[in-house]
């Protein structure tokens, strides 16, 4: 019998596409005003907290309000931007203000960095309901793996929030127009998880230029689910952490959602990869690759009861396979890499093991390795497996339920990535 608290279970991993635009610069060719996204979150459907993730403020959204956003960029440069989405907004989303700055910690500002946002050279902006848009560049120098705090204020209602559930990082809100306080003060008394209508952190302005931008798609594992809270200890965290050190300049984007599925969308997990993936992957600027992680809660969620969050139906490998083989082919249509990471081990997560499922993600994984329909294989299985027993966690990268990896994991599938291969 299963709990509604599967959403702990489903919480891993749950096309169109363009032609590369005419006379578009190569990775090597993008000059230093070129914008690359340095930080991003998968925007999905406003849902209800619960006692296993804890609250949000999705549902009721925000009025009269300040909400603040602190988020650790990939990469530096001379001028930022943010990114704002309403994708599942019911009415227009109505922006009075927005500021950034550099974190002084917790809900704090730097002194001397605090910088007005505006849209069209005005400091308010609307988005439409299904819409996004983009911020006027801010000029602020901004050193690669350095937090920021973004601060927006909504003085009307805004209706449900489209927003990004496991967003690991504290967010604070405030009643009252608190654009501008560089102390923490008014953001003492309410605080949150989640991510807020920010999707995205872009910079520009860096010699030598940027080469392009990683985004890493998948599920719960991308997303970090598992890792240390407010430490910034998710894979996409540390793969960023060793392109710095290698100096290879890219940027790194998590497109991860806790529970999302290839093959079936969810009202709590977000919309299926197969359609997501050109908003949340190949539409990031400067993107040159995608690392992609999916399919572990389609195979080990196949046949859960509806608890609310959408049908789990059963799936083949051969289904798995061809939403994949459908990614690649979006992404080689963009003229972008993609790099096929194995699905990680299972053994002993409750409902997801069993002996069908283990021989869909055996199938799967052969594939991946073997077919060379990916550019490149991370091979994460084999990064976390336990040698003594390959189907389960290795008990030092276990968080406890199995499934997901902790920080130790997280580091290890992010040294499992050939760098020369991004």
């Amino acid at each position: 019998m299963f709990r509604r608290p599967t959403r702990r279970l489903l919480a891993v991993a749950l096309v169109g596409a363009l032609a590369v635009p005419p006379g578009a610069a190569s990775a090597s060719e993008r000059p230093p005003g070129t914008w690359h996204g340095a930080w991003g979150a998968a925007p999905h459907h406003p849902v209800p907290g619960n006692e296993w993730d804890g609250p949000n403020w999705s549902l009721d959204g925000f009025a009269a309000q300040s909400v603040r956003q602190v988020v650790r960029i990939s990469a530096g440069g001379s001028r930022v931007r943010i990114r704002l989405s309403n994708a599942y907004g019911t009415s227009p989303l109505r922006v009075t203000g927005a500021t950034v700055a550099e974190s002084g910690g917790g809900a704090a500002l730097r002194p001397g960095t605090l910088r007005t946002l505006r849209f069209g050279h005005r400091a308010a902006t609307v988005v439409p309901a299904g819409g996004s848009t983009a911020s006027d560049p801010a000029a602020l120098p901004v050193a690669p793996l350095e937090s920021l705090t973004v601060t927006l204020y909504f003085a009307g209602p805004t209706g449900p929030a489209t927003f990004h559930e496991g967003g690991l990082t504290t967010t604070y809100r405030a009643a009252g127009d608190h654009l501008s306080d560089t102390g923490p003060g008014a953001f003492a008394g309410e605080t949150s998880h989640s991510r807020y209508f920010l999707t995205g952190v872009d910079v520009a302005g860096t010699a030598p230029p940027l080469r392009g931008t990683v985004v890493a798609f998948g599920d719960s594992i991308t997303d970090g689910y598992g890792s240390t809270p407010d430490t910034d200890r998710r894979y996409p965290d540390r793969l960023a952490e060793r392109l710095t050190s290698s100096g290879r300049r890219l940027t790194v984007v998590n497109a991860g959602i806790n529970g999302n599925k290839l093959l079936a969308d969810s009202p709590c997990y977000g919309e299926k990869g197969l359609g997501r993936f050109r908003r949340d992957a190949l539409d990031r600027p400067g993107v040159r690759t995608v690392i992609v992680l999916e399919g572990l809660n389609d195979i080990g969620g196949g046949g859960f009861p509806d608890f609310g969050c959408g049908a789990s139906p059963k799936v083949t490998a051969r289904q798995v396979i061809d939403a994949h083989r459908t990614l690649i082919r979006a992404a080689h249509a963009r003229g972008v890499r993609i790099v096929g990471a194995t699905i990680t081990p299972m053994k002993g997560a409750q409902g997801y093991d069993t002996p069908a499922n283990e021989r869909i993600r055996d199938a799967v994984n052969h594939w991946i390795r073997t077919s060379g329909a990916y550019d490149a294989v991370a091979d994460f299985d084999r990064a976390l497996a336990d040698p003594r027993v390959p189907d389960a966690l290795r008990p030092a990268f276990d968080s406890g339920d199995h499934l997901h990896p902790n920080d130790a994991g997280a580091a290890a599938l992010a040294a499992a990535i050939d760098l020369t291969t991004l």
